[in-house]
């Protein structure tokens, strides 16, 4: 697999995406100018922090498993975290929190061919060092900040590498939802309720039960969520 270390990209999504030849890569940067999360939101990408991307071909893996790689991401990065000393906490769909507040984020851009997934890239965003703007101080953290020193940012990148590499199962992920069982406050454009988050599903769906009983199943693409 080839490794392009850049010193900063406009986002290591992007950079992987121009230099496709077909062979799978990963690509690291110090900076990034203009990194992304989901939904298209910006992500602060300073000096001191992990920014990554994975990209991967593939041969017939069905579009309806694709929330496997989601699955993969998320557990690499919280495994990661745990061989550092933290404890995470994934918030539905992609985010990890430590201490309630989010450590790092992912971004998925999958290519489709028919009913399969030819192409996934990968991209974790995930803060280790780096200082953190003064408007996203109450919500987001890094693992300076939760260890109370500077971290080897090597050794990070290489143990979430190795991690990477490796296959997790939704139990996995379920895992690191402590929440689930409890109530949750879904934000969606027809305004917010609250409801018990029950489980996740193989396809990613968080499956939750309504104040009337009604069992519902919300595509990340519908909601912000809290609990």
């Amino acid at each position: 697999m080839k490794i392009y270390n850049l010193k900063t990209t406009d986002s290591t999504n992007a950079f992987l995406k121009r230099v496709d030849d077909g062979d799978d890569a990963i690509a690291v940067a110090e900076t990034q100018t203009d990194g992304k999360g989901t939904k298209n939101r910006s992500f602060s990408s300073e000096r001191g922090g992990l920014y990554i991307s994975v990209m991967c071909h593939y041969t017939g893996f069905a579009a309806a498993n694709a929330f496997k790689i989601m699955v993969n991401s998320c557990v690499a990065v919280c495994r990661t975290l745990e061989k550092f000393g933290i404890k995470p906490v994934i918030r539905w769909a992609n985010d990890v929190l430590a201490g309630g507040k989010k450590i790092s984020g992912t971004l998925i851009e999958n290519s489709f061919s028919g009913n399969g997934i030819v192409r996934s890239i990968v991209g974790i965003g995930l803060n280790v060092n780096n200082a953190l703007p003064p408007e996203l101080c109450d919500i987001a953290t890094t693992m300076r900040l939760e260890l109370g020193a500077k971290q080897d940012l090597k050794s990070v990148t290489d143990e979430l590498v190795s991690n990477l590499g490796k296959q997790f199962e939704i139990a996995d992920y379920r895992g690191y939802m402590p929440w689930l069982g409890g109530e949750v406050t879904i934000k969606t454009q027809d305004g917010e309720k609250t409801c018990t988050a029950l489980d996740v599903s193989a396809d990613g769906a968080l499956v939750c039960k309504t104040s009337n009983g009604k069992i519902r199943n919300i595509s990340s693409g519908e909601v912000s969520l809290r609990f």
